[in-house]
């Protein structure tokens, strides 16, 4: 390279060091930086590793989290802020921000560009009236004024009475709310800010017509300043103009009474105040808008939103994980006894050889040990639907590689709370592209059952579960679209994006991954069974399939219920879920608890001469998912709703993950048996 382009190189690697140490964004042109880090990394010969590694660094800044790369405005630079859908945790229905009656911007209502998950999460992004200039503080600014008839005063009481919020955007990241009251100040670090309140005393709604913005800065360089902070105090005030003059609206505007243009609105100013909805009313929007120095770096902004102010301390989470560590280690105790004592002990039993001495012995307590007895009908293929088992097992095994896959991205950081919607997004595409190990594992279990209708059972692993999710998903879209103004509903652009996702990605990669699997050697099992089943003695009542499969998701729902309530908040109080790192070592503790439960009635299963194990290991541990819906109907008593849309939103879409969840918890206890059964009867000698 010529010597200019090593300075280049040679500059970036300084300045990239000097980032990734002090949790910076890279300065511009920043000699002095450049000088520092010298002296960190004294160098002055650039040859090709230092410019690969160069690269190497360059590139890895395009995952520097929280999300998106920084943005420097300059003072007196315009600072735009957005709009997004109008949400309520008790109706789960969000309505689009200019369904009410607030200001509209001059030129007009412009929409952001989207990504799917932004679409099916509701998310509807738009422009706003509000001029914020950086550093330039402003106060009691006029926004508009508007005329209120009664069906616009009884769509804002009827979205008071449902705790509907404001969710405003400001530089990629959310306004947190502060709520000033005589008692109290709260700061909420999510859902937004409230439309309005309602006094019980008065009995009157009141309306937040004003509001008082709050943004914290933080200057990286001289003249480059990053916002960091997003704080919105609302207040209710009644305006007036100086000497009781009104205004059209159009004219220049008269002096207010009702706040001052020296200092930001306080609680003092508006208590005396209050803007109450009546029949007929004129409202005047305004606000006040403060800059705020800040020693919040960048990279950290997201940081107290995540942890909502730490609101919900790590202490609940690991005692999450020490509650679940504690079941899998009784479960990993039971299994050692097993392993260690029953089956060694047995094992040693069936391979050693009768003495003369002692022949009826060997016999007597091979008979008494009965595991062995069934080894000629412990591998027989399943005689009741055994090509819908093995859809299930290969639609398991998609839910589960998606969701380790999107858990472990999480929590490296590669999906960024900054990137509204990503999560679901990945997700989607994920679930796609892993129909691979569907088509496969469904296609070498069914070839090992040797059935012969492939081609169904293929087109069933690849319909059934997306296809029986986007069939609810589609109702409850029909049923959103009724609500007229709700962004609830799905565009049909999204939908067919959805239906090419689906159809044209996923099936064919689930038919691929069938002709792989078919073209392997079925699976090897370590004894063949006979020609004639055995008959199966009448098991005690412990040991019944109903006694089992109903007992055998509580120990793995309570490895997780925990972290559940949490997932659950995120999903539908609209809290912000960021601990993924916890989320993962749940993950893997359920995974392992539903694997020993399932070896453990299992065994007790075998040695009761009962080999029909196949679909009951899979529905053992696939029914922690009950537990979880079950749950899921006890948590929805938090949100007060009395709407049926709400009932049919929160059921419908609880109802397609529980039944994600008994897939991949089926499937995992499915496994873990078949490995136990094929580990224990390989290691006996069979006649």
């Amino acid at each position: 390279t010529s010597g200019q382009h090593t300075l280049c190189y040679e500059q970036q690697i300084y300045l990239i060091a000097g980032a990734f140490l002090s949790r910076h964004s890279l300065p511009k042109n920043d000699c002095l930086a450049l000088s520092a880090l010298r002296n960190l990394f004294p160098s002055t010969v650039m040859n090709a590793r230092l410019v690969s590694v160069a690269w190497a660094l360059n590139f890895a800044r395009a995952f520097y989290l929280p999300g998106v790369a920084p943005r420097e405005y300059e003072s007196g630079e315009k600072v735009e802020l957005k709009v997004n859908k109008l949400t309520s945790v008790r109706t789960q229905l969000p309505y689009d921000y200019y369904s009410h009656k607030f200001c509209k911007p001059h030129g007009g209502v412009q929409a952001t560009a989207e990504n799917l998950g932004e679409f099916l999460s509701g998310d509807r992004i738009e422009n706003s009236p509000y001029l914020l200039f950086m550093r330039m503080d402003e106060y009691c600014k006029v926004l508009c004024q508007t005329k209120l008839n009664a069906h616009n005063i009884l769509q804002f009481k009827r979205s008071i009475d449902e705790w509907y919020h404001h969710n405003w955007i400001v530089d990629n990241i959310p306004a947190a709310s502060v709520i000033d009251t005589e008692s109290f100040v709260t700061t909420s670090y999510s859902r937004g800010f409230p439309v309005g309140y309602y006094d019980r005393v008065s009995g009157k709604h009141f309306l937040y017509n004003h509001a008082n913005i709050v943004i914290e800065y933080h200057e990286a360089v001289p003249g480059g300043n990053r916002i960091v902070g997003f704080y919105v105090e609302p207040f209710s005030v009644q305006h007036e103009f100086v000497g009781g003059v009104s205004w059209d609206g159009k004219d220049t505007t008269p002096a207010l009474q009702t706040c001052s243009t020296a200092e930001p609105m306080d609680l003092n100013q508006a208590k005396d105040h209050a803007l109450a909805l009546t029949k007929s009313i004129e409202v005047l929007f305004t606000y006040d808008i403060v800059w705020k120095p800040s020693n919040i770096k960048w990279a950290s902004r997201w940081d107290i939103y995540l942890s909502m102010d730490n609101a919900v301390p790590k202490k609940v989470h690991w005692f999450s994980i020490v509650n679940s560590l504690l079941i899998v280690f009784c479960l990993s105790g039971m299994i050692a006894i097993i392993l260690t004592r029953n089956l060694r002990r047995d094992i040693s039993q069936y391979n050693r050889l009768p003495t003369d001495e002692d022949p009826e012995s060997e016999i007597s307590t091979s008979e008494e040990t009965g595991w062995k007895l069934v080894h000629q009908d412990v591998f027989r293929p399943p005689t009741t639907c055994p090509m819908f088992l093995c859809v299930f097992i290969g639609g398991g095994v998609q839910v589960l590689v998606m969701a380790l896959l999107t858990i472990a991205f999480a929590a490296v950081g590669f999906i960024s709370p900054a990137n509204r919607g990503s999560l679901m997004f990945v997700m989607l595409v994920l679930f796609a592209l892993m129909g691979t190990f569907a088509g496969y594992h469904c296609a070498r279990l069914y070839k090992t059952f040797k059935g012969q209708h492939w081609q169904r059972a293929t087109a069933a692993t690849a319909l059934l579960f997306p296809g029986g999710s986007f069939l609810v998903f589609v109702s409850l879209d029909l049923a959103l679209a009724s609500y007229k103004d709700s962004t609830g509903a799905v565009p049909i652009t999204s939908m067919v994006a959805l239906l090419a996702l689906w159809l044209g990605i996923s099936v064919p990669l689930v038919f691929l991954g069938a002709y792989l699997g078919f073209r392997k050697e079925p699976i090897e099992f370590p004894a063949k069974y006979s020609n004639i089943p055995r008959p199966i003695p009448m098991p005690p009542w412990y040991l019944s399939s109903a006694f089992t499969v109903t007992t055998g998701g509580i120990l793995p729902f309570g490895a997780c219920f925990v972290e559940l309530f949490f997932i659950l908040s995120s999903m539908w109080m609209d809290q912000y879920y960021y601990v993924f790192g916890f989320t993962f070592l749940v993950f893997a503790i359920l995974l392992i608890t539903c694997a020993e439960i399932t070896i453990v009635f299992l065994y007790f299963q075998l040695c009761a001469e009962d080999y029909r194990w196949w679909w009951r290991t899979f529905l053992t541990s696939g029914s922690t998912a009950a537990y979880v819906f079950v749950y899921s109907s006890l948590y929805f008593t938090k949100l007060e709703s009395n709407l049926p849309i709400t009932y049919l939103l929160y059921f419908g879409y609880m109802l397609i993950i529980c039944f994600g969840i008994f897939l991949f918890t089926g499937t995992t206890g499915f496994y873990a048996a078949l490995w136990f059964n094929i580990v224990i009867f390989g290691s006996i000698k069979v006649d």
